[in-house]
């Protein structure tokens, strides 16, 4: 996670402690960030045997699953037997993996935890090559550089700040061909079974600084819904600041989360693919349901000592981790019998909610994820 502009594969929520205890073989990888991992530039093109620009931490992901497939073996791991799991902007780095052809053959399973690529416009962590070139463009400006050799010259340290400018998968036409999208439309995917899912207040963190009120409401839905927002109104109507706010926050949930995940479940049963997903709910001391609460939870890693979990919390961290464990070995949650029967989401409309309740829920946000298709052109 992190916006592919911050973050570290150390971080104590996802660092493999717990997953390893259970005898799995974990590799945290690292790549690039901001402007070392995503900036683009046409001498680049030039320079790279593959004419690629702008993919370059995800580069480094397809190099990480080379290493295990070539070296994993020697620590007791199965190269014929990986999964790829990422958050946030890791699960749209999974997103794109799962249909870079460079990484073809380097894992089997995939999980993705709040965020995907795979609605017809992505939105977050991604853009065109045009778009990339571009921003390129306008970075090298900003420097008075005129060649790349110019940006080589300066200290990291005067560049690294440029984080938010250059944090975007590109289509590059050698790592992404294409929209994930239009490949999934082809049949063209690496991974063979799916685990994924959102949380339940996703939305939480991106706007703990903006105020939601009747005054704004209607803007705030306008700015990325358009001519479809009197629909929208319609499902979520508002006649207190309070109620305003709350439906704001479940509208700009859906966009950026829940709705891509909704589109990657629909491709994937459209493939065929077993797909398993599920919705984070409970609530604690911490980040509870907030985007990437779930972290702490799935991989096993609530601290012993930390009053900020109860034995609820570690209980139900115990079933989730469970479940990975068996998708990780298996390629499906299923197998422990001391858990509930967790189904495909065959009609992309069945998820397994983890919180308070443990058990099948239906999708919740189905009429604006119809307004949101038509506002695409989902087919």
């Amino acid at each position: 996670g992190g916006s592919l502009q911050t973050g570290q594969a150390w971080y104590q929520d996802y660092n493999g402690e717990g997953l390893a205890r259970e005898g799995v073989i974990v590799v945290n990888l690292a790549y690039r960030l901001g402007v070392f991992g995503f900036y683009a530039d046409e001498e680049l093109i030039t320079e790279s045997q593959h004419h690629t620009t702008g993919n370059y931490g995800l580069l480094d992901m397809i190099k990480a699953l080379e290493w295990v497939r070539d070296n994993i073996a020697c620590f007791g791991g199965d190269p014929a037997n990986v999964t790829l799991a990422g958050e946030s902007a890791g699960s749209a780095a999974v997103s794109a993996l799962c249909t870079s052809r460079p990484a073809a053959g380097l894992f089997r399973k995939a999980v993705l935890e709040s965020s995907t690529l795979a609605s017809i416009d992505p939105p977050h962590s991604y853009r065109s090559l045009e778009e990339a070139l571009a921003s390129g463009k306008k970075l090298k400006e900003k420097y008075n550089a005129l060649s790349v050799g110019d940006l080589r010259a300066m200290k990291a340290e005067d560049l690294v700040s440029e984080a938010d400018t250059q944090h975007h998968i590109t289509i590059d036409g050698y790592a992404l061909e294409e929209d994930p999208y239009l490949s999934y439309r082809k049949g063209i995917h690496n991974e063979e079974t799916i685990l994924h899912g959102y949380n339940a207040k996703e939305s939480g963190p991106f706007l703990l600084f903006s105020k939601t009120t009747l005054d704004n409401y209607e803007d705030k839905i306008r700015y990325f819904l358009g001519d479809y927002t009197k629909e929208v109104l319609k499902v979520y109507p508002a006649e207190t600041n309070e109620e305003a706010a709350e439906n704001w926050a479940e509208i700009y949930g859906a966009i950026f989360f829940s709705y891509p995940h909704y589109c990657y479940n629909r491709l994937a049963v459209m493939n065929h693919i077993p797909v398993y997903e599920y919705f984070f709910s409970k609530d604690n001391g911490r980040l509870g349901s907030w985007h990437s609460g779930e972290e702490i939870y799935l991989y096993h890693n609530i601290p012993g000592h930390s009053r900020l979990f109860d034995k609820k919390d570690r209980e139900l961290s115990d079933a989730m981790t469970a479940y990975l464990l068996n998708f990780i070995r298996n390629g499906t949650p299923n197998g422990s019998e001391e858990l509930p029967l967790w189904p495909e989401n065959e009609d992309s409309e069945t998820l397994m909610e983890f919180g308070d309740h443990m058990g099948i829920i239906s999708e919740r946000s189905l009429k604006l994820y119809a307004i949101i298709d038509q506002m695409q052109g989902w087919k």
